[in-house]
């Protein structure tokens, strides 16, 4: 008779904690153990050690993601393509809602491709499914993988949580959830804003990894690796948390979040742009330095010229980055697409705070950096009507793209311009040819990559920044024609993809990508149902 209470047990384990969470699961557990204690002469400790025991097993039976996300699973789409589903038994997802599963029925409903309609059914939840390590509601705090890193990137977090934002009004749990990735990057950001990515947070218990690649690193200011992952600074990683931070707000008109962490954590980011715009040199020729980063001898990161502190600069009114999205070292310190983001969240922040009554001073800040780096972006990175990737101010600039967003291809998609703009067109032709040199085209697949990984290895990353700049219905189901045929057979958005051999990508569990991906079927659901939906009849998540 134990043998079919475990069997019992184990079921509802599943099944409630998978659909409901562990707070609903201690309370059906608890009616579960009134109606089975006399039949099974179990005291409640018993029981207590029985669920414990069952959780863990369960947990410990699941497979690596990583691994999964290598080969294909059944059942297989009735489309050509013939994809896998992808997604993890529910008993090993990370969180789970039942607002972003209405949405994945609701799409698999309307859209016309059983292929891209298994592509979102994968992608959609993949944020939820695999990556939320940690989440306390009572400690406000959660922590969120990138995917195959055991990492929280700022970056990789807004991207990962943006194609759910209409769905917090309507779903608490997922609301909170998100409340408490914001606390937990406040704290971080509050005490390292030149940071972009770090370990878990003391109260989950869970250990730090190691990163080799910050071995025999300098970073000045110094950094606690107990805290910090990897500390190389990026201006995007602090937009993300803006983006985070904002589109919450903007779904659940919710302002407790900002707290003590928070209003700290801002304070840091205008200390660092008033810090990052300055130049090299003040009029007396001396050296102004506030971050440096740099890789020693024998270490696996490269090491970075004038003592760490890269390529000299000019003030412009841009904001200095050391490194780009992509993680890589910067040519010239001033970012374009970057800065554009930048002015654009410093805007939404702006509104924000008037919306809410709070912090007057900071959104005069906002405002003023925003218009003062969207004038200057038009000053001094434009040339013949296309813009420069990179620039320092002194003349010099880098005519180029990175697939990473953001990046010149994404203008539209981060809100800086319209994708008529005249100036955009011209760069997004330039971008997407030969005068790229990170534009690259082989026989199956293109598209733009960068250093990251190499040239001949394009992102599809790219293709779906060029369907959120583009309204041109044949150029839409050719970017999307090229990213479906391009996942190897399995379903998921890699991070990049040799143009030789269609077998060879790289990162198998890359969330961002895949909420990307996501984020840009939903926009075309709304945008131009026509083109991917059996009916002409926008669709809104949460609507």
């Amino acid at each position: 008779m134990l043998s079919d209470f475990l069997d019992s047990a184990v079921e509802l384990i599943k099944g409630v904690w998978t659909w409901f969470g562990i707070e609903t699961l201690i309370a059906t557990l608890k009616l579960f153990w009134n109606e089975n204690k006399m039949r099974f002469g179990l005291n409640g400790l018993k029981l207590a050690l029985v669920a414990s025991s069952l959780v863990s097993n369960s947990q410990a039976q699941c497979p690596d993601y990583t691994t999964y996300a290598q080969s294909p699973h059944d059942p297989l789409s009735t489309g050509p393509l013939a994809l896998p589903y992808m997604r993890p038994a529910p008993a090993c997802r990370t969180f789970n809602s039942t607002a972003v599963e209405k949405v994945i029925t609701d799409m698999k409903s309307l859209l016309k491709d059983p292929d891209i309609a298994r592509l979102f059914e994968n992608t959609f939840p993949n944020t939820l499914d695999t990556t939320v390590k940690y989440f306390s509601q009572t400690e406000n705090l959660a922590f969120i993988i990138t995917g195959d890193i055991t990492a929280q990137w700022l970056r990789d977090t807004a991207n990962q949580f943006a194609h759910y934002h209409t769905l917090l009004s309507v779903d608490r749990e997922l609301a909170t959830l998100v409340k408490a990735v914001i606390n937990n990057e406040a704290r971080y950001v509050a005490e390292y804003p030149y940071c972009g990515s770090f370990q878990p947070p003391p109260e989950s218990g869970l250990a730090p990894s190691h990163n080799d690649w910050a071995d025999g690193v300098t970073v000045n200011p110094p950094v606690n690796n107990q805290t910090v992952f990897e500390c190389k600074y990026e201006i995007d990683s602090l937009c993300g948390f803006l983006k985070l931070s904002r589109s919450y707000y903007q779904a659940t008109k919710d302002s407790s979040f900002i707290n003590a962490n928070w209003r700290d954590a801002v304070d840091q980011i205008f200390r660092v742009i008033n810090e990052q715009s300055q130049g090299t040199f003040d009029e007396n020729f001396n050296f102004i330095s506030y971050y440096n980063w740099t890789g020693g001898g024998g270490s696996l990161s490269p090491m970075v010229n004038n003592g760490g502190n890269g390529e000299p600069k000019a003030y412009t009114g841009l904001v200095g980055t050391h490194h780009r999205p992509s993680d890589d070292l910067s040519v010239f310190a001033f970012l374009t697409p970057a800065n554009a983001m930048l002015s654009v969240e410093l805007t939404n922040l702006a509104n924000m705070l008037d919306s809410v009554g709070q912090l007057r001073n900071v959104s005069q800040q906002a405002k003023q950096w925003s218009s003062r780096i969207h004038d200057a972006i038009y000053s001094t990175t434009l040339v013949d009507n296309v813009f420069a990737y990179e620039t320092n101010g002194l003349g010099s600039r880098y005519v180029m793209d990175d697939a990473n967003v953001p990046s010149l291809l994404s203008l539209p998609y981060l809100g800086f311009l319209d994708k008529n703009n005249t100036a955009y067109v011209a760069t997004r032709k330039m971008l997407l040819s030969r005068n790229n040199p990170y534009y690259s085209a082989g026989k199956t697949f293109n598209g733009i990559g960068g250093p990251h990984v190499d040239p001949w290895n394009p992102w599809p990353m790219s293709h779906i920044s060029a369907i959120f700049g583009t309204d041109d219905d044949q150029e839409i189901l050719q970017h999307l024609s090229i990213i479906a045929n391009n996942t190897n057979g399995l379903g998921l958005i890699h991070e990049s993809q040799s143009i030789y051999d269609p077998t060879s990508y790289t990162r198998s569990w890359f969330a961002w990508a895949n909420s990307y991906f996501a984020e840009m079927i939903l926009d075309l659901a709304n945008r131009k149902p026509g083109l991917i939906l059996k009916q002409n009849k926008s669709y809104v998540p949460g609507q």
